[in-house]
């Protein structure tokens, strides 16, 4: 039990490093007038709920992460360049997307994440099986959040 609650406070550390970076990169993210000018999608949530479904993601995330992480070998190269990746993709989005004003790059990163949350899903079902929801959130919100990348890219 030690163990499993050790991991998961490491890839909680983890998971909120990236979250907390990738807003130090967004500069003023959605204040910016350049964003506020932005035409974005009706379905785009409120500003609130992008902050609470980040936390709620990292802390489902983090749990996965840890129960994936006793599937393998301790430190297993793999599974920590598929992290990794997904570490960086998820910070790299917030500079393309916010701090350059790239959307259509932004929109490159915010697929390769998807594909590789997805692969995460998918890849790992029949080892963790029913733990596979605790990455649902995650995919799911990469989905809604490639749509609103897609409008904004297609409509402005």
């Amino acid at each position: 039990m030690e163990k499993k609650a050790s991991r998961f406070v490491l890839f909680l550390i983890f998971n909120f490093l990236a979250l907390w970076i990738g807003t130090m990169l967004m500069k003023n993210g959605p204040q910016d007038p350049w964003y506020l000018a932005l035409e974005k999608a009706p379905w785009t949530p409120a500003g609130w709920f992008f902050g609470a479904a980040w936390t709620s993601i990292m802390v489902a995330f983090s749990f996965y992460m840890m129960q994936l992480s006793f599937q393998f070998k301790w430190l297993n190269t793999k599974l920590i360049l598929l992290y990794g990746f997904q570490w960086v993709l998820n910070v790299a989005w917030n500079y393309a997307f916010f701090n350059q004003q790239e959307t259509s790059i932004g929109l490159i990163v915010i697929i390769a994440l998807w594909l590789l949350v997805g692969f995460f899903t998918f890849n790992y079902l029949k080892r963790l099986r029913y733990q596979t929801l605790l990455i649902a959130p995650y995919l799911i919100w990469l989905t809604i959040a490639t749509s609103l990348n897609v409008y904004i890219v297609l409509y402005n």
